[in-house]
């Protein structure tokens, strides 16, 4: 049977009318018992005890060059009363949100006897790249474009936006993040920590900063072992390495890619080599978050994902032993055939393009809400979509768009996200392509409702989102529906670190189930769908042990599921309420439905089809 790679979700139509039933549960159920749970997707500052990170140490007088060639000494500052050494970059997504933030800095303190020095230690980023970065975020101090990374490893820096501060004496007195506004898998309207502007004050006060050292969220960085230390390997770039990058990362790691950050070259992959070990290790890169078939647990079931990007354990290996072998280049005779992919849309050209009207301004910092414009169609008959795509005009702002069928005559700007989605636009996810004989409707009269979440990345910016349509020739043999399963009364208490809630469906024919993507915003944790059957028999569809609001993802079935009449499919979700999760808007309050990420959802995605 041919495999489903659709990847978007559709409005229920009338020939499967599915009664949702709520069920609330506390975390203390039976069935309610939490997954397993990791911390690690979200990852803010962490405060380090400042004696094992060199601080309090004398700072020896490096030397480096500027990007106007100009040299330079850290003795040539001795005659201001801090210096920060900071790093930064035109790649990495955090370096990019803080590059505002550093200019807001550098100015406030310009006139306090503070100077800054920029350090990029990225060979793979242009000369042209960073001095439009240093122009757009007017940053005054010297830049250092580091390819030789001998001012990193004298600093003994970790992350790509570790911020190093040097008394008058050259004590280093702080290092650590800017602050904790943005981390990885999160991003705050304002910080709540300023640990370098903390530690500036504290230093023209005389006194020492009360958080001295921090691990600093960001793209961390690969400083090549000593070769005498370096495990022998066969695996090279050019020969295995290049490979597996091309199958598993290029899709969206490239020029003008989802991704914010490209890995076509061996200096780009070279350049995130410690970012790229530490999110393999960490099971976050390729991102899939669905646990694995568990054969000692008989509800588990041994399901096959069609979009499944876990690494192979071959792979992890291969990645894994040739970083600790040093990057090892090999010959480029062995090269694979570089991969192309399409200059302007993925399924094609379109039939017909949908654009907002108006650029919507993204602002540079910070946290935006929702966006929602409307679409007329102006449809005069039932049209039939054999292929769809989201695409945005500025890729790099953009975490997630959800456009939505409003049926002819309603005119307020509202959506119900129970019913499903027409089309998405996510994280590793853009466009769908349905197989012949499966297709969705496209109602006559029918309006477009656009819903998009914006993250700003540094750069005050505008988008003007389009969706591109390709119509079937003929009506389709099964027509492709979703359903949302919702509780919509859930009620997560003040601190709380576990809560559970739950909802279920009941399904009053027979189906075959497609895909499923569950959605929760900033405090979902974890997240599982069980089926019952009607026997009462149990079987575990999909457990994420590890939810991240960050990657929307869906769980694509290989082969289409049996559902038969009379089942019931539950969905649980947990929530961290708690100070914790660094995500957490307010932890003191009681969270409730809404559709703000600083309210919460607790809803299930399914889509299907009746055979």
């Amino acid at each position: 049977m041919k495999k489903f790679v659709v990847r978007v979700w559709v409005l229920l139509a009338g020939t499967m009318a599915i009664a949702a039933t709520f069920g609330f549960t506390s975390a203390q159920s039976a069935n309610a018992v939490p997954p397993r749970l990791s911390p690690e997707i979200r990852q803010g500052p962490r405060v380090l005890k400042p004696t094992d990170y060199g601080v309090g140490r004398y700072v020896q007088d490096l030397a480096f060059t500027d990007l106007d060639g100009q040299e330079h000494r850290l003795s040539d500052f001795e005659d201001q009363a801090a210096l920060v050494l900071v790093l930064t970059g035109t790649g990495c997504p955090l370096c990019l949100k803080y590059a505002p933030t550093l200019a807001t800095l550098e100015a406030a303190y310009q006139e306090r006897s503070v100077s800054f020095v920029f350090i990029n230690p990225n060979e793979s980023e242009s000369v042209d790249d960073i001095r439009h970065a240093v122009q757009a975020h007017g940053l005054q101090g010297a830049y250092v474009h580091d390819v030789s990374r001998e001012l990193v490893r004298a600093l003994d820096a970790r992350t790509s936006t570790e911020a190093f501060v040097l008394d008058g004496g050259r004590t280093l007195v702080y290092r650590g993040a800017v602050d904790d506004q943005y981390g990885l898998g999160y991003v705050l309207d304002a910080p709540r920590q300023t640990f370098l502007s903390d530690a500036l004050d504290a230093v023209l006060q005389g006194s020492r900063p009360r958080i001295a050292a921090t691990w600093a969220p960001g793209c961390e960085l690969f400083l090549d072992p000593v070769a005498a230390a370096r495990p022998a390997s066969a695996v090279t770039y050019h020969n295995r390495i290049s490979r597996l990058v091309q199958d598993n990362c290029l899709e969206c790691h490239r020029q003008d890619g989802l991704a914010p950050l490209a890995l076509e070259t061996y200096e780009q992959v070279s350049d995130y080599a410690g970012m790229i070990q530490a999110v393999v290790q960490r099971g976050i890169m390729p991102p899939w978050f669905a646990a694995p078939h568990d054969p000692d647990d008989p509800q588990s079931m041994d399901v096959v994902w069609a979009n499944d990007r876990s690494l192979s354990a071959a792979d992890r290996t291969d990645l894994l032993d040739w970083l600790a072998a040093g990057l090892p280049i090999g010959d480029a005779e062995d090269a694979p055939v570089a991969r192309q992919f399409p200059d302007q849309w993925m399924i094609g050209e379109p039939d017909l393009i949908l654009q907002i009207p108006q650029p919507i301004a993204i602002q540079a910092t910070g946290q935006m809400p929702y966006q929602y414009v409307r679409i007329k169609t102006q449809a005069t008959e039932d049209r039939w979509i054999q292929a769809l795509e989201v695409q945005p005009t500025d890729q790099a702002v953009v975490h997630h768009v959800l456009v939505f069928v409003q049926p002819p005559g309603q005119e307020r700007l509202e959506i119900d996200e129970r019913s499903g989605p027409l089309a998405a636009y996510v994280p590793g996810n853009s466009h769908s392509h349905y197989p012949p004989g499966f297709a969705k409707k496209l109602p006559a009269g029918a309006s477009l409702v656009f819903q998009l979440h914006y993250t700003p990345y540094g750069t005050a910016t505008t988008d003007q989102t389009r969706l591109g349509l390709v119509f079937a020739e003929q009506p389709p043999q099964h027509i492709v529906r979703s359903r949302g399963i919702a509780n919509t009364r859930i009620a997560i208490p003040p601190h709380a670190k576990n809560h559970a809630e739950q909802a279920s469906m009941n399904v009053p024919i027979d189906a075959r189930l497609l895909a499923l993507m569950p959605h929760m915003h900033l405090r979902g944790k974890a997240f599982r769908y069980d089926l019952v059957m009607p026997d009462g028999q149990r079987r575990r569809l999909l457990d994420v042990p590890r939810y991240d609001f960050n990657w929307q993802l869906e769980y694509r079935l290989a082969e289409p599921l049996d559902v038969p009449r009379g089942s019931r499919i539950e969905v649980t979700g947990w929530f961290d309420n708690s100070a914790g999760n660094p995500a957490n808007p307010d932890p003191t309050r009681t969270v409730r439905w809404g559709l703000q990420t600083d309210e919460e959802m607790l809803l299930g995605y399914l889509e299907y089809y009746v055979p």
